[in-house]
C-alpha cells in the first residue's frame, strides 16, 4: 500500500488527469505561438499584402504536398524515365546527324558522278566514309 495508486477509490477525478489536461493545454497553445516563416513575415507583415494571397498560397501549397504524397510512384517513375532519355539524346542525334549524312552522300554520288554498274552495300560504304572525312568520293571518276 506504499505505492501510489493511480485511480482514486473514491471514485473521483485522478490528480494526475488533471495535470496531464493541463500539459495539453500548454501545449497547443505552444503550438499557436509559433513564429511566422520569414517570407510570410516579409510579405504580408512588412509590406503589406492582402490575406487573401497569403490564403491562396498556402491552399496550394497543401495541396502539391498531398499530391506529392498521394503520387510519389509515378512521378519518381517519370523522373527515371526522363533520366534514361536525357542520357540517350546524344546518341539518337548523332545516329540521325549520320543517316542524313550518308543519304546526302549517296545522292551525290547519284547524281555528280553518275555511277550506273555499283551496287547498294559499295553505294552505302561509299557515303559513309564520306561521312567520316575519307576522300575516296572524290578519286572516283566521272
Amino acid at each position: 500500500m506504499n505505492k501510489k495508486e493511480s485511480n482514486n477509490p473514491k471514485g473521483g477525478i485522478n490528480q494526475d488527469d488533471a495535470t496531464k489536461k493541463m500539459d495539453t493545454y500548454k501545449n497547443t497553445k505552444k503550438k499557436k505561438d509559433k513564429a511566422l516563416p520569414w517570407w510570410v513575415e516579409v510579405l504580408f507583415v512588412q509590406i503589406g499584402l492582402p490575406d487573401k494571397f497569403l490564403i491562396k498560397i498556402l491552399k496550394a501549397k497543401k495541396e502539391t504536398k498531398e499530391f506529392f504524397n498521394n503520387e510519389k510512384r509515378e512521378l519518381i517513375t517519370l523522373l527515371i524515365l526522363i533520366i534514361i532519355l536525357a542520357y540517350f539524346y546524344p546518341v539518337i542525334k548523332h545516329t540521325k546527324n549520320k543517316l542524313d549524312c550518308e543519304s546526302s552522300a549517296r545522292n551525290y554520288l547519284i547524281k555528280k558522278k553518275n555511277i550506273i554498274g555499283i551496287n547498294k552495300s559499295e553505294l552505302k560504304m561509299l557515303s559513309t566514309n564520306f561521312c567520316y572525312g575519307g576522300t575516296e568520293i572524290y578519286e572516283i571518276e566521272n
